[in-house]
């Protein structure tokens, strides 16, 4: 080839669409990047041009660049050209066009390739408003943000071939920087799973690292799993955390969700017996930020729907806040079954809410808010009528509604001890059935006290008596002397 004819096809084809290089009788290539069109500083990348089986040559043009950034020779069967780029730079982002020479001349160029590197800002981070779980079907918002002010915020799902998403960038009243993507409606036809970047408007094709990836989690109406904790809902720092989520459906696959995260763990089911699945999620050691609401969800492998949520499971974290409190019984630790005692947390430091928990209990604390008297703050747990099932030791704790989940120290334990039957209770017995050669007497300590009273009474009553007839006998005796 002739240097003037070498000049004029590399003058035709930088003007680009300005003007049009002679077309042959063949269609225009086919341009594409592997791995793909988005690629991080360093990494390599292969372009691909596929024309025609009779195509001789393939030239490869960059936008801006006055001469073809490179030529290649077709590969067998000579349909298609590789351009490889080893380490990919901000000088090689830009958008790129292929043609390919045969016997008719040159064919039409390419549809244009955004070649885009990532890697030179700080990334950003994502998030789900205002969570990442979604009924199936539901719409939600993507929020994407930083705290510089960067123009313009790009979003993109995994497997989506579309082009990226791009909006301008909105400033905070806190300073910071952000972009709002309404997504939707979510369905589980396939997995729902984002990063994002941002860039500056003078260097469009050069963005930010990738934000953490966030997966969107669509729930369905099938059967709700359980949620327990095998450790109790109150922990202090350090101990061990396992969370159980169990179904009778057989999901293959659950996850646990706590409220306010932007990402959810997941673990394949497990068979302990027939017709039951279950996973367990270790979280400890446990710090204060364990402490929150949690829920899972089970899934079938053969679905991308999740179930409906379990009802939710309040991890509490205890020894988070110094002022002390205290726990008491009115009237007294010791109280007859069906009849009433009253449980009294109380603290001189400010609390506006008090816990009571029971050792061994299944059931979450109870909690109310606190009332200020005589120089404490207080909370009043009644409980009326007493029966064995209230026998235990109690615990209570202070904490704050701006943040439920993290609690006072512990109160010292209070041993609430329940015994026989009152004298007006009707409820039925609560302890082990007497023996045939008991079951007409009803040795309780209280009873057993009772009746060692009457036997003092008859007893004084005897004497009482003798001296009585004593008195009335010792004049006749005085007369026969």
């Amino acid at each position: 080839m002739t240097p003037a004819l070498t000049a004029l096809l590399c003058l035709g084809l930088s003007l680009g669409p300005r003007t049009r290089v002679q077309a042959g009788p063949f269609p225009k290539p086919t341009l594409w990047a592997e791995p793909g069109s988005v690629i991080s500083w360093g990494s390599p990348v292969t372009i691909w041009c596929q024309g025609s089986l009779e195509a001789q040559e393939y030239q490869l043009d960059k936008e801006g660049s006055p001469e073809p950034l490179d030529r290649n020779n077709p590969l067998e069967p000579k349909n298609k050209a590789r351009f490889s780029i080893p380490s990919m730079t901000q000088h090689h982002a830009g958008r790129y066009r292929c043609h390919y020479y045969s016997s008719a001349g040159w064919s039409e160029p390419s549809d244009p390739l955004e070649l885009v590197t990532t890697g030179f800002y700080n990334k950003p981070t994502l998030s789900a408003l205002p969570s990442p779980v979604v009924a199936s079907g539901g719409n939600m918002t993507l929020r994407c943000g930083s705290q510089k002010g960067y123009h313009h915020f790009v979003l993109m799902k995994e497997g989506e071939h579309q082009l990226p998403r791009t909006l301008d960038s909105q400033q905070l009243h806190s300073g910071g920087f952000q972009a709002l993507f309404p997504v939707g409606p979510v369905t589980p036809s396939h997995r729902w799973r984002f990063t994002c970047y941002y860039y500056y408007t003078n260097t469009p094709r050069v963005w930010s690292h990738p934000s953490d990836p966030l997966e969107i989690l669509p729930s369905g109406v099938s059967r709700k799993p359980s949620l327990l904790t095998l450790q109790g809902p109150v922990l202090a720092p350090g101990q061990s955390l396992t969370l159980q989520c169990g179904s009778d459906v057989g999901y293959d696959r659950f996850v646990l969700y706590k409220e306010g995260e932007r990402d959810f763990l997941q673990r394949p089911g497990q068979q302990p017996q027939a017709g039951l699945s279950q996973a367990n999620f270790t979280l400890g050691p446990v710090s204060p930020s364990h402490g929150g609401q949690y829920r899972c969800y089970g899934a079938h492998n053969l679905s991308s729907e999740w179930s409906a949520p379990s009802d939710p499971l309040n991890i509490l974290m205890a020894g988070q806040i110094y002022d002390t409190v205290s726990l008491s019984a009115q009237p007294g630790p010791t109280v007859a079954s069906g009849e009433n005692v009253t449980l009294l947390c109380q603290s001189r430091g400010y609390f506006d809410t008090f816990l009571l928990t029971k050792e061994g209990a299944a059931h979450p604390p109870l909690r109310l808010r606190s009332m200020y008297g005589a120089h404490k703050y207080q909370a009043e747990f009644p409980m009326s009528p007493v029966t064995s099932a209230h026998a235990g030791t109690y615990r209570c704790y202070g904490s704050y509604s701006s943040n439920p989940h993290l609690l006072s120290f512990p109160s010292e334990p209070l041993e609430l001890m329940v015994s026989g039957h009152s004298g007006g209770s009707s409820l039925p017995p609560t302890g082990p059935p007497s023996t045939p050669a008991s079951h007409a007497k009803d040795y309780t300590v209280e009873n057993l006290i009772r009746m060692g009273m009457a036997g003092l009474v008859l007893v004084f009553l005897g004497i009482l008596l003798f001296e009585a007839q004593h008195s009335q006998r010792n004049p006749q005796d005085a007369a026969g002397r």
